[in-house]
């Protein structure tokens, strides 16, 4: 399954969207438009389903609804999200949606929470029972195994998104991954990949190899060891004219090179959505180029849906994007504006007059008198 539609009401940045998407979404916007926030609404979901999250966990993950509340909220004020999940047909599989507010606690309390599946309500709550007792309503009967039984397929399909953005340095101090469990930004890292059964470790760091001498020419060899501590450690073999002299260790790779292996390793590990943060930085961009028709074949292949934040011209320059697949995120006195590029007349008549997708979006998505920057180094 994959999300087929999600809408968004006084969620950060944005005051509502509504947005169907494809198996393969490039979210394109100038700084602080909120493509990282629109990717953290799929996050939250995946929080309040996770083991040992629910939904006070993933608020205060996020320091309270009143941070993740719009600014641009007025009459409104509550915080709602909703899905549609399902395969390639029309109608939906499922739909789940909460509405969120908060008491006097400033606890997340649910001003609704609504299942339906193929359309037939499964689960509408307030129920009598919340009428009854309100604290029920601090939890969700989806973070619930004795409540979610009717809808679990939820449960498992938000428990399926992963996010990976590697910081190259948490990747290169190993000690800094103590007490971390599948850490979004790879400070245990090289512990999720050590902890993958050895036939597929050794299948997974082939296909990375591959990947990696097209990419970065010296690598020759990749291997994973346990020093004698028990940490686990990358080493690459370089290029070089004394034999075995040129292995390196993980604290030596480039930024470039850890980044590159994060997103390899991420798009092979799991079936479910998986969410990417700029996988352009640090990396060629004659490699960023080719990696929109890389996450194509691996979406045909496995039916993964991809949704990859972006401000590089390379990545949306592949001539296989649909304007289907491009969402615009537009800034704007009363919050980000978010709309499919299929949806935006000029972006359409420039693709049909030969323009690239990168041509068509970029400009509609850079920040206003950028080109006002240069007179900084005039300043006294």
């Amino acid at each position: 399954m994959r999300f087929l539609n999600i809408k968004l009401e006084n969620w950060r940045n944005f005051r509502k969207v509504d947005l169907n998407l494809k198996r393969r979404v490039f979210l394109a916007g100038p700084n602080a438009a909120g493509k990282s926030n629109l990717l953290d609404a799929f996050r939250f979901l995946a929080d309040i389903a996770r083991e040992g999250g629910g939904l006070q966990w993933a608020v205060n993950k996020r320091q309270g609804l009143s941070k993740i509340r719009c600014l641009a909220a007025r009459r409104y004020p509550d915080v709602a999200f909703e899905v549609e999940i399902g395969d390639e047909a029309d109608a939906p599989e499922w739909s789940y949606r909460i509405d969120l507010n908060q008491d006097n606690q400033r606890r997340a309390v649910l001003r609704s929470e609504v299942v339906r599946h193929r359309g037939a309500e499964v689960l509408r709550r307030p129920d009598s029972e919340d009428d009854t007792d309100t604290e029920r309503l601090t939890q969700t009967h989806l973070e619930q195994v004795t409540a979610n039984k009717n809808f679990r397929d939820i449960a498992d399909f938000f428990n399926s998104v992963r996010y990976l953005h590697i910081v190259p340095q948490l990747v290169r101090e190993p000690d800094r991954s103590v007490g971390r469990k599948a850490d979004p930004f790879g400070g245990d890292f090289l512990e999720q990949i050590a902890r993958t059964p050895h036939k597929t470790l050794e299948s997974r760091l082939g296909r990375i190899r591959k990947a990696l001498e097209v990419a970065v020419p010296q690598l020759k060899d990749l291997k994973l060891e346990r020093d004698a501590r028990g940490t686990p450690h990358l080493n690459g073999l370089y290029e070089h004219w004394r034999p075995n002299a040129g292995w390196q260790g993980e604290d030596q790779f480039s930024d470039g090179t850890l980044r590159l292996l994060g997103l390899l390793w991420a798009v092979l590990d799991g079936s479910g959505p998986l969410l990417l943060e700029e996988p352009e930085l640090s990396l060629h961009p004659e490699v960023v180029r080719h990696i929109p028709q890389m996450l194509s074949r691996i979406s045909r292949k496995s039916g993964r849906q991809i949704l990859v934040s972006t401000h590089s011209s390379s990545m949306l320059e592949d001539s296989g994007l649909a304007p289907e697949e491009v969402v615009l995120l537009k800034p704007g006195p009363d919050g980000t504006g978010v709309s499919l590029a299929s949806d935006d007349k000029q972006v359409l008549a420039l693709l049909d007059g030969g323009e690239t997708m990168a041509g068509a979006v970029i400009p509609k998505t850079s920040p206003r008198g950028a080109d006002q920057l240069p007179l900084f180094g005039d300043l006294r």
